[in-house]
């Protein structure tokens, strides 16, 4: 691939895709690389099911690319593809088979080496994914991802003011699921 096209904005990129011709598959090639993980740890921290993940992962750059072949212009690429992610997200847990949450023990943080760090890691785990949907998803994007309220407000498609209260709401819960495993660990 011509690293030449890893220079180009996210802008440019879409429009080369769009334009089509020899570079539409390495400029669609550095929108993935440059995008697919903050969009894969979004899909994980939001589905936490693995067995359905890689599907709304891949189906995210598959409408991405249909996207572009259709679009001109497109201005905040990361924030489009967390709301197709999003959508799918959606679509996929109002399925009837979807009603249970599956907790995966890995850790997106890396290797913590005390016994006693990696029992909190797998608490704050377990705590985000008891979260309502709608604060999972704000916590995730602004710790997990760091996003500004400004865009995950854009990507969600609703008010600064909004995402304040959900990702305090979120905290307050996490603090509140975690208090009896904090008091025992002190203990």
């Amino acid at each position: 691939m011509n690293t030449d096209f890893k220079q180009l904005s996210d802008s440019e990129l879409c429009t080369l895709v769009y334009q089509g011709g020899e570079s539409r598959n390495a400029a669609f090639e550095v929108l993935y690389e440059r995008h697919s993980p903050r969009v894969y740890l979004y899909c994980r921290r939001i589905m936490g099911e693995v067995t359905v993940l890689d599907d709304v992962f891949q189906e995210t750059f598959v409408r991405f690319y249909k996207s572009l072949l259709v679009e001109r212009e497109m201005s905040n690429v990361p924030g489009y593809l967390l709301r197709i992610a999003r959508n799918l997200c959606i679509a996929e847990k109002e399925k009837p088979h979807n009603q249970t949450v599956e907790f995966d023990e890995t850790h997106v943080l890396g290797h913590v080496s005390s016994v006693e760090s990696d029992e909190m890691l797998s608490l704050i785990d377990m705590a985000i994914t008891m979260l309502p949907d709608e604060f999972r998803e704000v916590w995730v994007m602004k710790e997990n991802m760091g996003f500004s309220y400004n865009e995950i407000a854009d990507t969600l498609q609703t008010t600064m003011s909004t995402v304040r209260t959900r990702l305090y709401r979120a905290r307050m819960m996490i603090r509140e699921i975690l208090a009896p495993y904090i008091t025992d660990l002190n203990s």
